[in-house]
C-alpha cells in the first residue's frame, strides 16, 4: 500500500507503453505478412506469431487507454492511498474479504456497525467510482454492494479534492475493475468455515480480436450477516444469504477509441439478530409506565423475535473513451436501482417498540458523467466536465400501533390494547448536478498549481446551489519529497434516499407518536475544507507521509438509525467542525512488506435543525446550546500489516500475512448526549496462503492456492456500539474469532 502523492510515478511507469504503441502496429503488420516455418519441426508457426503479436498489441493499446483515462481525473494536491492487486491479495481473506476490511487498512478510516466506515470524521460521505465513473448513492446498510473480488486495484482519495470531485467528498474510492486483459483466464474457488460460512465464487476473463470481456460471481451464506448485539461467541437469528455479479465488456475500435459496458447485481437477505433479556416496552419513555406496558411485560421473549431485511442493488455503466490529439474524453451513461425492505416481528416489535412497521424504500437513479482533458500547452492542462443525475425515490410504511385512550394521573399515556393500522408513503423525483473547470499549471518544473471552480445544485426535497472555488499546490523541493496544501469549498446534497418522509400527524395519540413533531427539511451541507501535508521517500522502498486537515461546516449532515427498521435517516447540525491529522508509512523489499498508520480526529456539531422528531426534546434543547461529539467520532484510529513470502523464487511460494485494526471507541451517551465513548479495542487477523504452479501437470489448470485465514486471532471481545447515543439504535459487538479456509484453482 502506497501513501504517496506521486502521480508522476504513474506517468513514468506508463510511458514505455506509449512508446511501444507507436512502433508495434508496424511490426505486427510485418509479422502478419511473413510466412514463418519452424525448421526443427517443419510446422508453420506464422499463426502463432500473429496471435502473439495481436495479444501484445492489444495489451499495449489497453495500457495506453488506461493511462489516458487515469489522466482525466488526477488527484493533484489530495491525499491518495492506493491498493494494488498484490496489496489486496496480501490482506487476510484476499478477494474473499469484505471491501470495508480492505479500506480499514488506510489511515483515517474508522470502523462502525452494519459494515459502515467513516473517513476523516464524516458519517457516510463516501463516493464510489468504477473505472473513474461515479455511482449514484444507494440504500445498502449492511456493507457495500460492491465486492472486493470486483477490483483489480483501487485507491482512496481524501483531503482538499480538485474540482472534478463533487457531491460526496469525505473520500473517493475509485475501483479499477478486473478485465480480460489484466485478469485473463479463470478462477474457481470455495471458501468457508465457522458459523456456516460458505462462499463459492467463479470468475473468467479474456480478449479476442478487439473485444475484451470479464465476469465474476459469488454466493455468500453465513450466520454473521449483522453484528452481534451481545458479546457472546455466536449471535441468535443472524442468517445471511447474498449473491453478487459483475460483468464487463469492452470494444476497442482503434488505438484511440474504446467503448465499455459494466453491469453489476447484488441481492442480500438478512435475519436481524436478537438480544435476549430485553425489558423495554415501547420506544418512547413516556409509555413505559402505562398499564398496557405492565400487562405485556414478559409476553414476548426478545430472544425469539423474527425480523428480516432485504437489500437489492443493480447498476449499469456504458462509457465511451476517445483520444483526439491533445484532447482526452470519457463520457458515460449510468443507471442504478437500489431497494431496502424491512419485515418486522408483528407482535414482538409492537410489544417492545409500540410499533410494528413494515418499511420499503427504493431509489432509481439515471444520469451521465463526462470528463474532458485538453493538454493546451506544456505547462497547462485544462479539464472540464459535469455530472447530472435524476433520482426517483419511493417510500412505503405500513404500521401497526396501539391507540391511546387518555392519560393517567401522572400524565403517562394509557392504552386499552386495541391496535390501529397506519399507511404512510411518498414518492418524489429530484435532480442533482455539477459542472467543473480547472487548470493544472506548472510554473516551475517542481511546482504544480491546480485551481478551478465547481458549480453544484440540488432540486429534491431541498433546492439550493453553490459555486465552489478550489486550489491545490504541490511542491517537490528535492528528490522523493513532496509538500502539498489545498483549500476546497464543498457542497454536499442531502442523501435523497435517506430523507425521512413520515407524515407525523398520522401517529398522534398512538404508541408510535414521536417524542416531538419538529420535522424541518434536511438541507445541503456547505463546507470550508483546508488540508496540508508532506510525503518523503526515506529509503528505496520506504515511504512516509503526514497530513493535517480542518473542515468548517454549515448544516453538517449526519445519519442515524431511529426505530426498529435498519434504515438510516439524515439530519443536520447547524454548525459542525472536524479536524485531525494522519501519519502513514510503508516499506517493501522483495518478498517482505510492512505498513502502519495512525490518525487523530475530532468531529463535533451544534444545534440540530432538521428531522428533529427523531430525538428526545431534552437532547435537542441541550444540543441547541452546546457542542456535542458526533456519534461516529473516534479520537484515535490505527491499522498496520505485514507480509512475507517464503520460497518466493520457487513454484510453491508460501505467503504469511497479518493485519491489525485499533480504535479508541465510537461515542455513546454519558452525562451529556454522546458524552462518552465505548472501550478501546485492537484486533489482529492472520492469513496463510500456499500456492502451487501447475500442481496437476495439465495445460489448462494453472495455479492452485490453499488458504487459511483467522479473523480476530486472539478472540477479543469488543463493542462497536453501546446501543445509546444520537442515532444509535442497538448495541453491536465485533466479530469473535473466526477460522476460514479455502481453495482456489486458476485455469
Amino acid at each position: 500500500m502506497n501513501t504517496s502523492l506521486r502521480t508522476s510515478a504513474l506517468l513514468l511507469l506508463a510511458s514505455p507503453f506509449l512508446f511501444l504503441s507507436e512502433t508495434t502496429p508496424a511490426e505486427a503488420a510485418s509479422v502478419a505478412s511473413t510466412d514463418v516455418t519452424d525448421q526443427s519441426t517443419g510446422e508453420d508457426t506464422s499463426k502463432t506469431r500473429k496471435d502473439a503479436s495481436a495479444r501484445d498489441h492489444h495489451i499495449i493499446v489497453t495500457a495506453h487507454l488506461d493511462r489516458q483515462r487515469a489522466s482525466l481525473q488526477p488527484s493533484t494536491g489530495a491525499t491518495v492511498y492506493r491498493f494494488s492487486r498484490q496489496d489486496i491479495e496480501r490482506i487476510p481473506g484476499g478477494d474473499n474479504a469484505p471491501l470495508t476490511t480492505i479500506l480499514l487498512q488506510a489511515p483515517g478510516v474508522a470502523q462502525d456497525s452494519y459494515g459502515q466506515i467513516h473517513i476523516r470524521g464524516d458519517h457516510n460521505e463516501v463516493q464510489f467510482r468504477l473505472d473513474g465513473v461515479m455511482l449514484p448513492e444507494g440504500l445498502s446498510v449492511f456493507g457495500q454492494a460492491l465486492m472486493t473480488r470486483f477490483a483489480h486495484s483501487m485507491s482512496l482519495t481524501t483531503g482538499a479534492l480538485p474540482s472534478e470531485y463533487g457531491f460526496l467528498q469525505a473520500g473517493v474510492i475509485d475501483i479499477t475493475t478486473k478485465n480480460g486483459t489484466s485478469d485473463e483466464g479463470g478462477n474457481a474457488s470455495v471458501y468457508g468455515g465457522a458459523r456456516d460460512y460458505m462462499l463459492p465464487s467463479l470468475q473468467y476473463g479474456g480478449h479476442t480480436g478487439q473485444w475484451d470481456y470479464f465476469a465474476t460471481a459469488d454466493f455468500v451464506h453465513n450466520r454473521v450477516g449483522i453484528e452481534n448485539p451481545t458479546p457472546s461467541f455466536n449471535a441468535l437469528h443472524d442468517l445471511s444469504n447474498q449473491y453478487h455479479f459483475l460483468g464487463h465488456l469492452r470494444y476497442t475500435a482503434d488505438a484511440d477509441t474504446r467503448i465499455s459496458f459494466t453491469a453489476g447485481v447484488s441481492n442480500a437477505e438478512y435475519q436481524l439478530p436478537n438480544n435476549p433479556g430485553q425489558q423495554r416496552q415501547f420506544a418512547n419513555p413516556t409509555y413505559m409506565g402505562s398499564d398496557l406496558a405492565q400487562r405485556l411485560y414478559g409476553s414476548v421473549d426478545s430472544a425469539s423475535l423474527d425480523e428480516h431485511q432485504k437489500e437489492i442493488t443493480d447498476f449499469g455503466i456504458l462509457s465511451l473513451q476517445k483520444e483526439m490529439g491533445k484532447l482526452s474524453l470519457q463520457s458515460s451513461a449510468i443507471v442504478r436501482y437500489s431497494s431496502l425492505g424491512y419485515s418486522p416481528d408483528p407482535l414482538g416489535d409492537l410489544v417492545y417498540n409500540g410499533i410494528a412497521q413494515r418499511a420499503q424504500r427504493s431509489v432509481f437513479s439515471s444520469g451521465s458523467q463526462s470528463d474532458l482533458t485538453w493538454r493546451v500547452a506544456p505547462r497547462h492542462t485544462l479539464r472540464f466536465g459535469y455530472q447530472a443525475y435524476v433520482e426517483r425515490t419511493i417510500a412505503k410504511m405500513d404500521s401497526t400501533v396501539y391507540t391511546q385512550t387518555g392519560t393517567d394521573q401522572d400524565g403517562n399515556a394509557v392504552f386499552d390494547g386495541a391496535t390501529a393500522s397506519i399507511h404512510d408513503g411518498t414518492g418524489r423525483t429530484g435532480w442533482v448536478y455539477g459542472l467543473y473547470a480547472q487548470d493544472e499549471w506548472r510554473p516551475l518544473h517542481n511546482l504544480t498549481v491546480n485551481y478551478g471552480l465547481r458549480f453544484d445544485g440540488v432540486d429534491e426535497y431541498t433546492h439550493s446551489k453553490q459555486v465552489s472555488p478550489r486550489i491545490n499546490v504541490v511542491w517537490r523541493p528535492w528528490t522523493g519529497g513532496t509538500f502539498h496544501a489545498g483549500y476546497s469549498r464543498y457542497f454536499t446534497p442531502p442523501p435523497f434516499e435517506l430523507v425521512a418522509t413520515n407524515q407525523l400527524g398520522k401517529y398522534a395519540a398512538t404508541s408510535g407518536e414521536p417524542a416531538n413533531f419538529g420535522n424541518s427539511m434536511v438541507k445541503a451541507e456547505r463546507d470550508h475544507y483546508f488540508d496540508a501535508g508532506f510525503a518523503q521517500d526515506l529509503l528505496p522502498g520506504w515511504h512516509a507521509s503526514f497530513d493535517a486537515y480542518v473542515k468548517l461546516a454549515h448544516n453538517m449532515i449526519d445519519e442515524g438509525q431511529f426505530g426498529s427498521p435498519i434504515i438510516l435517516s439524515a439530519f443536520n447540525y447547524r454548525r459542525g467542525q472536524v479536524h485531525g491529522f494522519e501519519f502513514a508509512t510503508d516499506y517493501s523489499r522483495g518478498p517482505f512488506s510492512v505498513y502502519g498508520n495512525f490518525s487523530w480526529s475530532r468531529a463535533i456539531g451544534k444545534d440540530i435543525v432538521s428531522a428533529q422528531w427523531n430525538l428526545d426534546p431534552a437532547d435537542l434543547a441541550y444540543i441547541s446550546r452546546h457542542w456535542v461529539h458526533l456519534d461516529h467520532d473516534q479520537r484515535w484510529t490505527a491499522s498496520a500489516g505485514a507480509s512475507y513470502t517464503i520460497f518466493h523464487k520457487t513454484d510453491h511460494p508460501l505467503r504469511l500475512s497479518a493485519t491489525m485494526v485499533y480504535g479508541s471507541g465510537l461515542r455513546m451517551d454519558g452525562a451529556t448526549p454522546n458524552g462518552a465513548s465505548v472501550p478501546q479495542y485492537a484486533t489482529f487477523n492472520l492469513g496463510i496462503v500456499q500456492s502451487f504452479e501447475n500442481l496437476f501437470h495439465t495445460p489448462w489448470l494453472k495455479r492452485t492456492e490453499l488458504r487459511l485465514d483467522v479473523t480476530n486471532l486472539f478472540d477479543k471481545r469488543y463493542m462497536l456500539r453501546s446501543g445509546d447515543g444520537i442515532g444509535v439504535g442497538a448495541p453491536q459487538y465485533g466479530l469473535r474469532r473466526t477460522i476460514l479456509t479455502g481453495i482456489s484453482q486458476r485455469f
